[in-house]
C-alpha cells in the first residue's frame, strides 16, 4: 500500500439515526448522521408509511388527484362531442332541412 494517500479508517464509527438508533461501524469519518436505519425503515419494520423529506409523496399525490379530475373532464367533453357529432350525422326530414336554410 502506498503511503500517505489513503483516507483515515475509524474502526469504530459511530452511525447516528434520525429515530435515536446508533450503532458503530468502519468508516472514514469519526460520526456519520443518517436520516433512517433499519429499525425505523418501513420495508424491515413492516409499517405503512412514507419515507419522505422532499415531499415527492405529496406532489405525487396531488398529481393523482388532479389527473382523476382532468379525466372525468375530458370523458364529459368527450361524451358531449360524441352526441353532437350523432345529432349531426342523423338524417333530418326536409321540414328540418329546409328550416335551417333560413
Amino acid at each position: 500500500m502506498k503511503q500517505g494517500i489513503h483516507p483515515q479508517w475509524y474502526p469504530g464509527a459511530t452511525v447516528v439515526c434520525a429515530c435515536g438508533n446508533s450503532f458503530t461501524i468502519g468508516a472514514t469519518k469519526q460520526e456519520l448522521r443518517v436520516e433512517i436505519c433499519s429499525k425505523c425503515h418501513p420495508f424491515f419494520t413492516g409499517e405503512m408509511k412514507f419515507v419522505d423529506t422532499l415531499g415527492r409523496v405529496e406532489r405525487f399525490q396531488q398529481k393523482q388527484k388532479a389527473a382523476v379530475s382532468t379525466a372525468s373532464a375530458l370523458a364529459a367533453k368527450k361524451k358531449k362531442k360524441a352526441e353532437r357529432e350523432e345529432q349531426r350525422r342523423s338524417p333530418k326530414s326536409l321540414k328540418d332541412m329546409l328550416m335551417g336554410l333560413k
